[in-house]
């Protein structure tokens, strides 16, 4: 492709990528160095780096992390195991799988902040499973530090699963059927055939799934805001939550921006490794 022409199709591009990621990180960057409150907005007050030690030092944001991290561990390998069995059972069905898709898809599509809500009123005093579970198990949950973050993972699980289940059903969609029927040949059981053909097949998507999951759970904000209504004693505070609470609950906007800018951090050093993968992967394709 000429220089011209390259040059004409990628522009708009760059230009929307510097206009919404780049100057915004960058304005982020420089107010993370300033001692920002809503009382002093029009003259912010130079600090250097003080934001970023005060957050580095903040017991808080260690926390928050860490619970963060928690919740990525517990999500994303549930999330693709989860769609991939759904997948596969999705494969088998013939009749009415769009009617299924559909289904499945409805607390993906659904706005984060109303299916947060209905999903708290199913576990709520009064709701069906709250109701349910007294009068199976004699059990009454009560919402506290220890069920309210199992409910956020829970909810989280729910509403993420049908996109790695759609994504891995379009996967098996182009399952070489030479290799499977070579497979049968031969003996192997459905479980070989999965293990050592479909599972390897859909290994970049898997990458993919991670990626993107991984991302999506690092942000998690609506579930967290709905569930523990900004009470503290539930002790689930994710990072975005604990950031938004900085800027608006504490009125420390320099340093919420430092905490951002740590995440953004936080986020790379997490997916280096899928990134690797991803990048080592094309350079054997090629």
């Amino acid at each position: 492709m000429p220089t011209r022409a390259f040059t004409f199709f990628v522009a708009p591009s760059l230009i929307i990528m510097l206009a919404l990621m780049t100057l915004p990180l960058l304005a982020s960057v420089v107010l993370g160095m300033h001692y920002i409150t809503f009382r002093n907005l029009d003259a912010p007050l130079w600090v250097g780096l003080q934001n970023y030690e005060q957050a580095l030092a903040d017991p808080e944001f260690w926390d928050s992390l860490e619970f963060t991290l928690i919740f990525i561990a517990a999500t994303v390998p549930t999330r693709i195991v989860l769609g991939l069995i759904f997948a596969l059972l999705l494969d088998q069905i013939k009749r009415f799988r769009g009617v299924f898709i559909a289904a499945a898809l409805v607390p993906f599509v659904m706005t984060p902040v109303v299916g947060t809500l209905i999903f708290r009123d199913m576990f709520d005093r009064g709701g069906p499973y709250w109701y349910w579970m007294q009068q199976l198990f004699d059990y009454r949950l009560f919402m506290d530090s220890t069920t309210v973050p199992l409910l956020i993972i829970f909810h989280n699980i729910w509403t993420a699963t049908p996109f790695a289940m759609i994504v891995l059903f379009a996967g098996l969609q182009t399952l070489p059927q030479e290799s499977l029927e070579a497979a049968r040949v031969d003996g192997a059981s459905w479980l070989r055939q999965l293990w050592h053909v479909a599972i390897p097949h859909l290994r970049s998507l898997f990458v993919f799934i991670a990626l993107i999951s991984i991302m999506d759970a690092y942000r998690v904000f609506d579930s967290v805001f709905v569930l523990t209504q900004q009470n503290p004693i539930f002790d689930a505070e994710t990072i975005m939550y604990y950031n938004f609470q900085v800027a608006l609950s504490f009125g420390r906007l320099g340093k919420a921006n430092a905490m951002s800018i740590l995440t953004v951090i936080g986020i790379f050093v997490v997916l280096i490794p899928f990134l690797v993968m991803t990048y080592r992967e094309q350079v054997e394709e090629v």
